[in-house]
Parts: structure tokens; C-alpha cells; sequence
């Protein structure tokens, strides 16, 4: 069936209705049982691919289906730790973070020794406590079970069967803008449903004795973005560690992975870190362009050829014709230790006229059941492609450079935090940003010198105006949108209230602009790629974004600024981190490649499609969107209306939407 949850885990209360909860979860039939492997104490036991970790009592405390994650668990008497994440870890680690952790503080001073890659669940003097990672690559939900108390998992479809939770028609008709800013992002779309902040953890406590009620939940900060004082040198070295252990936590000990190898610096640097855990076959997988001034697939075979020492690249159709093999040089030692076995490297070139365009196959309903309607979703077809190939290739691990520009990149909006300290400094790396993107002289100084506090941004963060031109300077606190013009009035009227709601009471991630909008550029992207792993999970191959380690979010944070970000240099601290990894003729790049013309292509190549998805949308059955518009808009691929609005996120919505009412029946009360 379409739409089904193939990943999950719950974590439930010590009661008898929290196991009947348990009995309510969309599970698989049972095969015999087996016990969960080292850790089990025998408190865990795995049937027919669904996990289940007992508390004390011997009533289930965690059911989890995890699939291509693996979970990791230790007892020790009434406490216990599991960790769900990409590598089984070791009952001797385990019990080193576990054992001496006399409270939540304790745990997670033990767990930064770990690549912050997992969802946490521990049980600490008969309270359980989740949470999932800073990136937000892992988010933890929270909803109030009827009879049982309050249910926590890692998915918030999940939560929304157990307790028949309708969709919040507010949060569809937010998800229809083309980003979602903190705290907004955090409205799940199912009534009842609440997600808990990345960065916090969720404390779930016992129930009085000699009763059955359960009190609500409680929040707890866990992560703090560390302050911005290492030179270049030290932090690139932090980065470089941190990159390492996050690759090695995914692929190390496989025998064959796979890269995406776009030929930008991202998937560059991880491709090379991937060699370097020793596979005995890596397969490189490029995507040509139909840009003829793409530089992508140049770069990607150089990459190849520093890689092995030959350029051998295969060029395949059908994803079943053997790819030439790359037999050159082994890789060099890093640190004074020895380099590992040189890998096979297989590169496989998908032709640009087997990519699909952006809005393909949009007349089917997507196999997943994401978290919410993601603004990838238009580009699920090339993602499947791609992931499609690498498997052929008997891949057991695919990777992706998914969280490169979020973590490197840096956004203009730093300058703020700089102009404070050092406004020389900042003054200087913007006259050279200034340069670069045409931003007039007094707007800049009038930016710079805005000190609007983040409620009152947010509140006028979206507007019925035209979107502000390209020259427009960005120090605030992110970027202001206008509403599409295919919105209702009742869309953009449950827009403005939400964001009025909203600014009430809001508290930036940060204090400090730049800092709040990178942390929210990086959790924004780390919720979108959900959508990619979703897609590996349905076809069989785990795929991951390495970037997305809160060790690398801190690593890169904990860099002096004016070293971190330049106008004059791209992605610095990456290029450093990457040195003695990646030769230094390919970090030499400094462009990046666009995919703007297939997705204005595919507006056209998919026109049919599209008019197919507004005619009996769903979106315009809950009074969102203006159908007749959005079918005018299909048969004039080319309009202004679309150079200026992208309709990324509609088509996400309305996919999804079609996605969530065949995943299971819906609840008899609607919107």
C-alpha cells in the first residue's frame, strides 16, 4: 500500500495501557523471535523485523521497526541506555556512558564522545528521556494517548494513528510557503501532535503510585552552539575529525558503498572520506548535466582521476552494463597512520537524457509517508533514479553531500554578529560581498545598523508583496517571502495568524543573528534530506548526509568568523579541513552548479501532469489553493507568475496530501 511507515520507534509508559498502545502500532505480521543482538540483557527482543525493548515490569518501553538503523541497548538495573542511529555501538562504550551518569547532564557530557548521529532514549531513575540530534537530522514527537499518557516517537504519522489525530489545516497552508523559519518549522500537521525542539529532549515521568496517570512531559535544553573563538588552523582540524568518524559511522567495515559524486566540494570531500574507510569497492555515481556550461561532470572526473590515477568513467543506459574499474594509486596516509586498502572505484555516469526533469511522475502516489510535505518532493523521481543505480551497483551504503552549503557556505547575515566585535572587519567582507551581488550602498548601511528583535522580524517575515529584488541586502534574521498568488484568502489569512501567533512569544535560536539563521539553514536542510532517506529505505539502500553531524555543526561553529565565512575564498573551512584528504587541485574549486533549467524545463515537459494534480486537488478541497489558477499556470509553463513564485512546495503539499489519505483510513472527524 501506498504511503507506509517502513521506519519508526515509540517510546511508551510503564502501564498497562501503554502496552495496549503498543498493540496498535502498524506492524508486520511476527515471525518467530530472536533476541535484539549484543546489549539485550534479555529485556529486547526482535520479531518479524519489529524491535521491542521492555522496561523492568516486562511491558514494552521502546517498539521500534528501524529497518536500515541500527539500535543499540544496555541494562543496568533500573537504568538503560538505547541508541538508534547508523552503527551498532559497542556494549563496552555503552556502558561507559551509561554506567557513572548520574543524571541527564552526566549522559550527555558521555555521549559527545559519540558522532551525534542518534536518537537517544535513556532511562534515568525511572525516567525516560529522548531525544534526537542539534542538525535536526533526528526529531523526537510527543502526543497525549487517550488512556495511556503521553507516547513519544520519532514519527509523527505514528502518533497521529494511535491517538486519530486530524490534519491542522493551519500547518498545511503554512507548509505551502516556500520555507518554513523557526519556530514555525515545528508544527506538525496532525492536530494533537507536538514536536519537540531540536536541541531539547523530552523527559516522559513515571506515574504516581498506585494510580494509572501519567503527568505531561517535560522539555529540557540539552545542546548549546559553542562560541566562535578557534583560528582556522585548530577548528579545520576539529572539522576534519569530525568528518572522518561521521563517515566511518555509516560505511566503515562495509564492502561496498556508493558516493554521490556531483563534482562540487561537497560530495568531493565525502567521496574521499569514504575511500579512506577502506571499502573494497566505491562507486561513484554522476549525474551528467544538460547545461552545456555545467563544469560538474569535468570536475567529477577529475575527482575520479586524483582518486585512482586514471580517468576510466563508464557511461550507462540502462543501470545494468558493467563500469570500468579504476585500478591507480592508494591513497595516501593522513596523521602519520597508514592508508587504507585502495578501494575498486567504479564511476558511473547517469546521461542527462536518462535524469528525469523536476516534476516527473507526479501523477503517482509516492511510496513514503514522509514526516510533512517536504519542497523536495518535485525532484523525487531524479532522487529515485539516482538511488536507483547506486543499488544496482550492489551498494550497501549510499552517501550524499546533502548539508554541505547549510553547514560551509555561510549566509550573509553573519556580518551582523561580526559588526558588533569587529566592525572593520565586517565592514571590509562586505564591501567584497557587496561587489559580488550588487547590494547598494545605503541599503547595506541601513541593514547593518537594524536592530529589529526577532519577534518583530518574524511577524512581518511573509507579505502579500512581490518578493524583494536580488539586490536586496540580507543581515536580518532570514528572508523575508511573499504569499503565492494561487493562495486562498483563507490560506494567507491562517498564514498571517500563525505568524502574528508565532511572534508573541518567540525566542530565537540565537542571540546573535548570523548564528540563529545558520543553525535554522541547517535544520530546515537536515528535515528536507528525511525525504531522501525515506526514498533509500523504500528501494532498499540506506542513504546519508554526513554533514549532518552535530559534530560538525560544532566543530564549524566553534571557528572564528571572519575565517569561517570570506567573500573571497569558498568554503574555507572545508577546503582546510579537507587538505591531506582531498588533493589540492580539486579544492581549488570555488564554482557550483545550478539546476534551475530543469525545473523550469520540467514546468513544461510536465505540464499535463500538473494540470492532472490541480484538476480534483486536494489542497483546494480544504479551501487552500485556487485550482482554476494553478490549472492556468499548467498550461503556461513559461508565465512571469512562476519565474517570480516557485510552486515546489504546492506540489509537495498536494502530493503529500494524496500520500497521507492512502497510508491508512482516515479518522472520521475532517477539516
Amino acid at each position: 500500500m501506498p504511503g507506509q511507515l517502513r521506519d519508526y520507534f515509540v517510546v511508551l509508559p510503564d502501564s498497562a495501557a501503554g502496552a495496549a498502545a503498543a498493540g496498535q502500532l502498524p506492524v508486520p505480521g511476527a515471525a518467530a523471535g530472536r533476541s535484539a543482538g549484543p546489549g539485550a540483557t534479555g529485556s529486547a527482543r526482535e520479531v518479524g523485523g519489529t524491535l521491542t525493548v521492555a522496561h523492568p515490569s516486562g511491558r514494552p518501553w521502546i517498539v521500534a521497526r528501524p529497518l536500515v538503523r541500527k539500535v543499540s541497548h544496555l541494562a543496568r538495573g533500573q537504568d538503560a541506555l538505547v541508541l538508534i542511529g547508523p552503527d551498532r555501538v559497542p556494549d563496552a562504550v555503552l556502558a561507559g556512558i551509561l554506567e557513572g551518569a548520574r543524571d541527564r547532564t552526566g549522559l550527555e557530557h558521555r555521549l559527545a564522545r559519540l558522532p551525534g548521529l542518534y536518537h537517544v532514549v535513556a532511562r534515568l531513575s525511572g525516567r525516560s528521556w529522548i531525544r534526537g540530534t542539534a542538525t535536526g537530522l533526528r526529531r523526537i514527537y510527543h502526543a497525549r494517548h487517550p488512556t495511556a499518557g503521553t507516547i513519544a516517537s520519532d514519527r509523527p504519522a505514528v502518533l497521529a494513528r494511535l491517538i486519530d489525530a486530524p490534519l491542522d489545516e493551519s500547518a498545511l497552508a503554512l507548509r505551502l510557503l516556500d520555507f518554513l523559519p523557526h519556530p514555525l518549522s515545528r508544527r506538525p500537521v496532525w492536530r494533537g501532535v507536538h514536536e519537540t525542539g531540536a536541541g531539547y529532549g523530552l523527559a516522559l515521568p513515571v506515574a504516581a503510585p498506585g494510580t494509572a496517570a501519567v503527568p505531561g512531559p517535560t522539555e529540557h535544553r540539552w545542546w548549546e552552539p559553542p562560541p566562535g573563538e578557534l583560528p582556522l588552523a585548530e577548528g579545520a582540524r576539529k572539522v576534519g575529525d569530525a568528518v572522518a568518524a561521521s563517515v566511518r559511522a555509516h560505511v566503515g567495515g562495509l564492502d561496498r558503498i556508493s558516493c554521490e559524486l556531483s563534482g562540487g566540494l561537497d560530495s568531493t570531500a565525502l567521496a574521499f572520506a569514504a575511500r579512506d574507510t577502506g571499502p573494497a569497492s566505491l562507486s561513484l555515481l554522476t549525474v551528467a548535466a544538460r547545461d552545456r556550461y555545467s563544469e560538474d561532470e569535468t570536475w567529477a572526473r577529475r575527482a575520479v582521476e586524483a582518486a585512482g590515477g586514471t580517468a576510466a568513467t563508464t557511461t550507462r543506459t540502462d543501470g545494468a552494463a558493467p563500469a570500468a574499474r579504476n585500478h591507480g594509486a592508494a591513497p595516501a596516509a593522513r596523521n602519520g597512520h597508514p592508508a587504507p586498502a585502495r578501494p575498486a572505484l567504479d564511476h558511473h555516469v547517469i546521461p542527462a537524457a536518462d535524469a528525469p526533469y523536476f516534476y516527473a511522475d507526479l501523477a503517482s502516489t509516492a511510496a513514503e509517508l514522509n514526516d510533512e510535505p517536504l519542497p523536495v518532493a518535485p525532484g523525487r523521481a531524479r532522487a529515485e533514479l539516482l538511488l536507483g543505480r547506486a543499488r544496482a551497483t550492489g551498494s550497501r551504503y549510499h552517501l550524499t553531500g546533502y548539508g554541505g552549503d547549510e553547514i560551509f557556505l555561510g549566509l550573509p547575515h553573519a556580518y551582523q554578529d561580526l559588526f558588533h566585535g569587529n566592525p572593520f572587519t565586517a565592514w571590509s567582507h562586505l564591501g567584497g560581498l557587496r561587489h559580488q551581488l550588487g547590494w547598494p550602498l545605503l541599503p547595506t548601511v541601513k541593514a547593518l545598523l537594524d536592530r529589529s528583535a526577532f519577534p518583530r522580524w518574524l511577524a512581518g517575515a511573509v507579505t502579500a508583496a512581490p518578493q524583494p529584488v536580488a539586490r536586496t541586502p540580507l543581515l536580518s534574521w532570514g528572508v523575508r517571502q511573499s504569499l503565492h498568488p494561487w493562495l486562498t484568502g483563507h490560506a494567507t489569512a491562517l498564514i498571517a495568524e500563525e505568524f502574528r501567533a508565532a511572534a508573541e512569544h518567540a525566542e530565537p535560536i540565537d542571540p546573535w543573528r548570523g548564528r540563529h539563521v545558520d543553525i535554522d539553514g541547517v535544520r530546515m536542510g537536515a528535515r528536507h534530506f528525511q525525504a531522501m532517506e525515506d526514498i533509500g529505505t523504500t528501494i532498499g539502500l540506506p542513504v546519508a548526509a554526513p554533514f549532518y553531524d552535530d559534530r560538525i555543526l560544532e566543530a564549524t561553529l566553534a571557528v572564528r568568523l571572519p575565517e569561517r565565512i570570506s567573500p573571497w575564498r569558498y568554503k574555507p573551512l572545508l577546503v582546510e579541513a579537507m587538505r591531506g584528504v582531498v588533493p589540492d587541485a580539486l579544492l581549488a574549486r570555488t564554482t557550483k552548479d545550478h539546476m534551475a533549467s530543469d525545473e523550469h524545463q520540467g514546468l513544461r515537459e510536465h505540464a499535463s501532469e500538473l494540470a492532472e494534480l490541480w484538476t480534483g486537488s486536494r489542497l483546494a478541497e480544504h479551501g487552500l489553493v485556487d485550482s482554476r489558477q494553478l490549472l492556468r499556470l499548467a498550461a503556461e509553463p513559461f508565465s512571469p507568475v512562476l519565474v517570480e513564485h516557485s510552486i515546489s512546495s504546492t506540489v509537495a503539499g498536494e502530493t503529500w496530501l494524496r500520500t497521507a489519505e492512502n497510508a491508512w483510513p482516515a479518522p472520521q472527524s475532517t477539516l
